[in-house]
């Protein structure tokens, strides 16, 4: 389980922008950052700083990932074939929290890897329950059927703050989803702009 759930605001206000696009972002009302000391003038960011907040930002917005697995994922992206930036994006995408999110089950990221650890996805017809478990182009991922009358997944799919993309084919009346394909940086429907070039130069430097 992420040790950020109940502070995952803090990841928006630390960034200064709303980067899930959710109407109770802090940012919506305070733009500057927590703390005693969030309202002082920002200097201007070394290329350093602009990297570090690009890794941050990406890292957090995938429910707050360890340095450990988040470093992971980007030397695998290292080792394939292909733009490290685009694989990097895709190996993201592919993790099942993050279909679960897509696919409008949940309302946000942090509550679809607690869904997934919870136990209340089939993929393929097999209970999965590794929140960073790859799923595969074909591969179908169900709600179980006695998780599929609670409240807060029949609240999610009428969420209108986003759409599901369409890289993912999703049935919100049989709580199925297809993940048809690998998609690149410019499919993802990030409510911020991600800028996966900038991590990959953190993690050359560092």
């Amino acid at each position: 389980m992420t040790k950020r759930t109940s502070a995952k605001y803090k990841i928006d206000r630390r960034m200064g922008e709303n980067i899930w696009g959710r109407p109770k972002s802090p940012v919506n009302r305070r733009e500057y950052g927590p703390g005693q000391h969030g309202q002082r003038r920002k200097g201007k960011l070394s290329d350093f700083g602009l990297q570090l907040r690009a890794k941050q930002k990406l890292k957090g917005y995938y429910g707050d990932l360890t340095e450990k697995q988040f470093r992971r994922i980007y030397r695998e992206a290292e080792r394939v074939k292909g733009d490290t930036g685009e694989n990097l994006i895709g190996l993201l995408e592919r993790r099942l929290d993050a279909v679960v999110y897509r696919a409008k089950f949940v309302a946000t990221v942090f509550a679809a890897r607690q869904f997934v650890n919870h136990g209340h996805v089939t993929v393929n017809g097999q209970r999965v329950n590794i929140p960073s478990y790859r799923v595969k182009e074909g591969d179908v991922i169900e709600v179980r059927d006695k998780s599929k009358q609670m409240a807060a997944i029949l609240e999610a799919t009428q969420l209108a703050e986003r759409d599901v993309p369409d890289y993912i084919d999703a049935d919100h009346s049989k709580l199925t989803a297809t993940f048809v394909r690998t998609p690149g940086l410019s499919d993802v429907p990030y409510a911020v702009i991600m800028e996966p070039n900038l991590v990959i130069e953190y993690y050359a430097q560092n």
